[in-house]
């Protein structure tokens, strides 16, 4: 049924995120993927065929994301208990948007009784408006950080690997790149063991972010930073991305796409979208260079455009039903 709550492994022998990247992979880095709740049973029966086109792919883990105040509570669950038996490592978002501190803590119980022991502490953004102020709710916790410590306080959660969101452009709260780091190493101090960045669109961003942490913190700063991806598809979704996250767009990519689209963005959508996978096959060939310990694509609950890039890296076949595929068969 696709109601059904499945049970993955018991909480023991759930892999850690952190262990994914420590291990050999096929490809020439890991790399993960992330999804989101869907909203209907046609996008959900989308959202298990990518799971399976990416875990026939070698996905190293899967995050599943989190509503806003705990909107997608429910699905988030239904989803991430799922994929856990597929079986991918499965990676948990939560937020302490709206939630209280026992809130929290029932969260973590039914998480952990459900072996889904990875998590992603975040505090999330304003709902209805994500640069808006942030205010907690009485009786809840104020940053992440206090969210990690809870899960280290709980004798339940004794298994959880615990992952942060990191910021290669410094979070726009931070009052400077000084300010983001210190929030940063306090969180990864806190108890967390890597971090997810936001995604960016200037490979230099992410260098300096790991510059600054390992300065900072010689321990705790080397933690493992997972670079965040989109590939880009269109204008006006890389419009939108630049508009929620806050990241810059170089003026080299800005002029390519724009000469890509050539005055007419529908006429020519095809020529914006192989210009932006290229984009995002180039980062992603640098991160490597670059030692970046796994490659994490925000697929908005689609194959195709990660799965070219993967292409371009040598590590997935070509997509294409002229080839005699669909995804990967």
């Amino acid at each position: 049924m696709v109601n059904e709550i499945h049970r993955p492994a018991p909480a023991s022998l759930q892999v850690a995120v952190a262990d994914t990247l420590k291990w050999g992979t096929p490809g020439r880095v890991p790399f993960s993927v992330e999804f989101m709740p869907p909203r209907n049973d046609a996008a959900e029966q989308r959202l298990w065929s990518a799971a399976e086109a990416f875990h026939d792919l070698g996905a190293s883990f899967v995050s599943v994301t989190y509503g806003a105040g705990g909107s997608s509570r429910e699905r988030t669950e239904r989803v991430a208990s799922r994929l856990a038996v597929k079986p991918l490592t499965t990676l948990l978002h939560l937020t302490l948007v709206d939630h209280r501190e026992e809130e929290l803590r029932d969260i973590l119980r039914e998480f952990a009784s459900l072996g889904l022991t990875n998590l992603l502490a975040l505090r999330g953004d304003p709902p209805g408006d994500p640069m808006g102020d942030w205010t907690p709710v009485d009786g809840g916790l104020n940053f992440a950080h206090e969210l990690i410590e809870l899960v280290r306080s709980m004798p339940e959660c004794v298994d959880f690997d615990i992952g942060i969101a990191s910021f290669p452009e410094g979070h726009y709260r931070a009052g400077s790149l000084e300010d983001d780091t210190r929030y940063t190493l306090q969180k990864l101090q806190a108890g967390a063991s890597y971090s997810i960045t936001q995604m960016f669109f200037d490979v230099d961003h992410y260098l300096r972010l790991r510059d600054r942490l390992a300065a900072a913190d010689p321990v705790h700063g080397a933690k493992p930073i997972i670079p965040g991806l989109m590939p880009i598809t269109s204008l006006k979704s890389v419009r939108r991305q630049l508009e929620l996250s806050g990241a810059s767009l170089p003026t080299d990519i800005d002029e390519l796409l724009t000469r890509a689209a050539a005055g007419d963005e529908v006429k020519n959508a095809a020529g914006i979208r192989e210009a932006g996978i290229e984009v995002t096959s180039r980062m992603a060939e640098r991160l490597i260079a670059e030692g970046a310990p796994d490659l994490h694509f925000m697929t908005m609950n689609n194959v195709r455009a990660t799965q070219e890039v993967l292409h371009n890296l040598g590590m997935a076949p070509a997509w294409g039903p002229e080839l005699g595929q669909d995804m990967v068969r």
